[in-house]
Formats: structure tokens, sequence, C-alpha cells
């Protein structure tokens, strides 16, 4: 055994460089020319069945109205049923045949259960499941108080997508479906503060590339890995260290600095168009794929200029005042760098 391995370390790198220079060229050409015909003839989703979780505010509400723009027909759930209803009024204006509104709390297999038996007997069939749900924490590990109360961020972000995943897969295959997951670029990007919300990103990408085998063809999959989108999230509600959720601005700066922050409208817009178009991954904004670049190719680079703009501190005594939030209060930066919805302080911690 140790001889094969020996033998496997000696020929893997010659073949592979050898293989990738043989095959990559006429591959990438065909993927070219695939997308340009997926483009032309992308997927209708008229009258189709969506069922998008987390659906009551952020990119989960705005893909709610993209795809009831192209008339498909909308289960939305989410834990606030008043908002959810909200967003299904104006779903059915703008175009939807039929909006359905189911309270889920995705942390509960049980809930997300429902969530899809309810819908498949409403509607009869399901073709897209749009797993958006997640929550964030922003803390020092060292610093949670109780490291359990944190486990909500993995029972949400990972566990609520496998849940749904598991019970719509039979409906998904039946009828050749799409999964459109929401990870994000923090799957290769280590935050600090967000380790957990990192992990539980990074988890369902690779849950999904392993879907991707299990359900060959029967079932298409789009990972969606985007930068910082305006939303809750972007507007500094997490968990905070003592297992609660907050709104806190001054982290959130300390945090997103100077990232700018993409529009929701915007960004929901490109992911149904790509997904339809059968896109395996899409990135928004597109520049942030350079990131998984500097990530691969040099990650000792990624790793000090997260901790130089997010961990680093200067002038005062406050553990707020990192060079990244300084830097961004000198120059003006949320005016420049940040929507006016994330500056809102009438967001709730609920």
């Amino acid at each position: 055994m140790d001889l094969v391995n020996i033998f496997m370390n000696l020929a893997a790198p010659p073949f592979t460089f050898f293989a990738m220079l043989l095959f990559l060229p006429p591959w990438t050409f065909f993927k070219f020319c695939l997308r340009i015909l997926r483009t032309v003839f992308s997927e209708d989703v008229s009258g189709k069945v969506v069922l998008i979780t987390g659906a009551s505010s952020g990119i989960g509400e705005h893909l709610a109205y993209e795809y009831a723009s192209r008339g498909a027909r909308l289960a939305l759930s989410a834990r606030r049923e008043d908002l959810l209803r909200r967003v299904a009024d104006r779903c059915l204006q703008i175009g939807s045949p039929d909006v359905i509104v189911i309270r889920t709390d995705v942390s509960d297999a049980h809930d997300c259960k429902r969530t899809v038996d309810q819908t498949v007997h409403h509607f009869k069939r399901l073709d897209h499941l749009v797993n958006n749900a997640g929550i964030s924490q922003v803390c020092m590990l060292e610093e949670a108080d109780e490291i359990t109360n944190l486990r909500p961020v993995m029972d949400i972000n990972f566990w609520g997508s496998v849940y749904t995943t598991k019970f719509a897969a039979p409906h998904l295959r039946n009828c050749g479906g799409r999964i459109i997951v929401l990870s994000s670029s923090a799957s290769w990007i280590p935050l600090p503060r967000m380790s957990l919300y990192n992990a539980s990103k990074a988890a369902l990408v690779q849950f999904y590339e392993t879907m991707r085998v299990e359900f060959g063809s029967d079932v298409k999959i789009t990972i969606v890995t985007p930068g910082f989108i305006e939303s809750e999230l972007t507007q500094g509600k997490f968990l905070s260290h003592e297992g609660k959720m907050v709104v806190d601005h001054v982290t959130r700066d300390m945090q997103v600095n100077l990232s700018p922050v993409g529009k929701v409208e915007t960004t929901a817009r490109a992911i149904v168009k790509q997904a339809l178009r059968g896109e395996r991954y899409v990135t928004e904004p597109s520049w942030m794929k350079m990131s998984y670049v500097w990530k691969v190719l040099w990650p000792e680079a990624v790793e000090w200029v997260n901790r130089l703009m997010c961990m680093t501190t200067i002038g005062g005594e406050s553990r707020h005042d990192t060079v990244g939030k300084r830097i961004m209060d000198m120059v003006g930066g949320r005016g420049i760098l940040y929507p006016a919805s994330i500056q809102s302080s009438e967001i709730k911690s609920d």
C-alpha cells in the first residue's frame, strides 16, 4: 500500500497537468456554447410551483417577487407569518396566479415535512425549492457565554436546508426540478467573529455538491454564494455572544466595514435569471469570485487582510475601533458603500 501511494504521489501531479492541458480547453469551449444556448432557451417557470424558505425579508422576499413576475405559483415559508402575507399580497399583484403562506421553523424537521406536504397538497406538484432561510452569528468563539446557545446557526442554515431537501426530493425528481441554495462567499472567506456562520455556509456547498452526484440529472442544483447584500443580516441583526438575537450597527460596521453592500433587487434578479439559464454556481456581485481565486492561490494573504481590517484596533481603547471601521468612519464610507435600507434603525430583533 505504501508503494502504491508513493507511485501516486509521483504520478498524480504530471497526470493532472497534462489531462487539464488536453481536455480543459475543449470542455471550456463546450460550456461557453452551452451557456449561449441556455441564455436563448432559458427555463420558463410560468405556472410552475416554487417553494421559498425565509421569504419574509431580504433575498428570499425579492426572489419571491422575481418568480412572481415570471408567473410562477408560490409557497412562501418563514417564521413571521404577518410579513409573509405582505410579501404574498405583492406577489399576487405583480403576476403570480396563486400564493400560499406557511409558517415554518426550518430548524424543526417536522415543520419542514409539513411545509413540503402542504405545498404539494395544494399545488399537486413541486418544481423549484429555494433554500434561503438563514441567520448569522457575530462573536468570537471564546466570548460565547454558553456555546450551545449558538446551535441555531447550524440548525437553521444547514439542517434547515437538509430537511427541506430530504422531503422535497421525491417531488423534484418527478418533474426534473431544481434546487437553489443560498450559501455565501463566507464559505471560503474566513471572516472573524462569524466562525459558525462561515462553517454552516461551507457545509451547504459540500452537501449540495454531493447531492449533484446522488441526484444526477434528475434534479438540477444552483449554489448561490453572494457577498454582502442588503438584508437583515447587513442591517446588523445576528446572534450575540449570549445567544440572543440583537441588532447592533456598530458591530455590523466592524464586520462589513469597507465591503460594498449589493442591492437586494439586483441580486435576486441575477440569481433567478442565472438559475433558469441552468447555471451551477451564481456569485453576486460577480467580482467576489476573485476572492475565491485569492483564497486558493494565496490563502495567507486573505488571512492577513481579514486580521488587519477586522481584528486590528487603532486609536482609543474600544475593541470596535478596527482598521476597516476607522477608515470607513474617516472617509464617510457608509454613504457610498451601504444602501440606505441597511442603515435604518427600525428593524426589530424578533
